[in-house]
């Protein structure tokens, strides 16, 4: 009997090799390839064409049941799902070690509980004893949830059916479930697949809303195959710095709704808890004006959120290399930034250290976000304080243009609703919302002449 050769599985991209390498040859990931068990040679003899079941087409017209969302009972998870769960549904959460997602999912399954919805909770990571210490620390464990440590697909999928089906099933880790028909380790590519596809086949069947809690890597991509991403219907990500107490629930596909929403929540004593209103938490400490601080409302999905972009100008004295650091922003689009002022405005920041910092640990992907870091940049090299009641945004072009962005008029009515009185941004977007004075910027020489109080 011929030995089985060994095959080895790109996690990124899906591409098979038949020795294992630092770096994937088709996409360039490094260290990525893991073993899979050998596949089956399928010869002349299986042909597919014939031996199956008929299957029933419909029209592209048929009347389809509305999808009947059901609420996890916290407002921010809702909305972050688009509204609720949706039965037979699967959501794959990741987010790094210790950031609160086994939390947040045993306040979920204990609001659902409590509101007499069967919920199944298993744990793959813990001991039953140990969820119910966390359990009890959060004041949950009168919740009648039913609770199980186990790690085989069978015993769980076998159990299940022998009960009325759950309205939530929450898996916690996929990567500690493993099936017996295929070989490997638990947390190996073939075994996160397979036990996905067989919990996924099952909660579509049943009903049943699946949440499976997924291992992230050092770069923050999810463990395992790319490809669990596209079995599932919706993506999220756990995010947020452990020394803030602030962490945001960011939806990253939703088949069933927009992506792009957040949820926002502060880790208190008590576990989790809602933040209704987010631009008041990223703009706490406001009171007196400072040179180098700039507001910023952002979008998140719908949700407007202001946030302040703080910058730091040191000057050096001697020929040193200056430092460029960023926190909370794309470093790559400060030092374009920083070349579009040299260049197109006449300022140096050659010898300058640049420091740029978002506010309580909030990440920020918005391309609108340019014009309130020049701003900051310019206030900062100046020391000159901007308006405390003053919003900035616009996104900023090689050729030093104010380009338009989306929702200009949704950013602009989420700051008069806080108290500011003006905002600036691309001259397009002109219009004041809520009495909010609004003053265009065709280019950005123009922002430093309104900061240097030239116009």
């Amino acid at each position: 009997m011929a030995k089985p050769k060994r095959r080895y599985v790109c996690a990124a991209c899906g591409s098979v090799s038949n020795r294992w390498q630092g770096q994937c040859a088709d996409c360039g990931e490094w260290n990525t390839l893991a073993e899979e068990a050998p596949a089956t040679v399928f010869s002349a003899k299986h042909d597919l064409s014939s031996g199956g079941r008929a299957i029933m087409f419909e029209a592209l017209d048929a009347q389809t049941p509305p999808l009947a969302r059901r609420s996890t009972g916290i407002a921010e998870f809702d909305r972050a799902l688009g509204g609720g769960l949706v039965p037979g549904s699967a959501v794959l959460m990741g987010g790094d070690p210790g950031i609160g997602k086994s939390t947040l999912l045993l306040q979920t399954a204990a609001a659902l509980a409590r509101r007499g919805e069967g919920v199944v909770y298993v744990s793959g990571e813990e001991a039953t004893g140990q969820v119910r210490l966390r359990a009890s620390r959060l004041g949950l464990a009168d919740a009648p949830i039913r609770l199980a440590a186990a790690t085989s697909v069978r015993d769980i999928l076998t159990t299940l059916g022998a009960m009325d089906a759950p309205a939530l099933l929450v898996i916690d880790s996929i990567q500690t479930m493993y099936s017996d028909q295929v070989e490997g380790a638990p947390g190996t590519v073939s075994q996160v697949r397979a036990s996905a596809f067989e919990l996924i086949r099952w909660a579509k069947e049943a009903g049943t809303a699946l949440v499976l809690v997924g291992h992230v890597t050092k770069d923050g991509a999810i463990a395992g195959p790319r490809v669990l991403e596209h079995m599932v219907d919706v993506v999220m990500s756990f995010e947020g710095e452990r020394s803030h107490q602030y962490r945001i629930l960011r939806n990253l596909k939703n088949r069933f709704g927009p992506v792009d929403e957040i949820g926002v929540f502060a880790m208190e004593g008590h576990g989790l808890a809602e933040v209704a209103n987010p631009s008041l938490l990223f703009l706490s400490g406001r009171e007196a004006a400072v040179a180098g601080s700039a507001v910023f409302p952002a979008i998140e999905g719908t949700r407007p959120v202001l946030v302040e972009i703080q910058a730091l100008i040191v000057r050096l004295q001697s020929g040193a290399t200056p430092r460029r650091a960023v926190v909370g922003w794309d470093s790559g689009r400060l030092a374009m930034l920083l070349a579009v002022l040299e260049a197109r405005c006449g300022l140096n920041f050659s010898a300058c250290e640049v420091y740029l910092n978002v506010s309580g640990g909030y990440r920020l992907a918005d391309p609108a976000a340019d014009v309130a870091v020049a701003a900051a940049l310019v206030s900062a090299l100046a020391d000159k304080p901007l308006s405390p009641r003053a919003v900035w945004f616009g996104e900023v072009s090689l050729a030093g243009e104010v380009r338009g962005v989306a929702h200009a008029a949704l950013r602009l009515r989420e700051a008069a609703k806080l108290g500011f009185t003006s905002g600036h941004g691309p001259a397009e977007g002109a219009g004041g919302e809520g009495g909010l004075r609004y003053a265009g910027l065709d280019m950005l020489p123009n922002l430093v002449d309104r900061i240097m109080g030239a116009e």
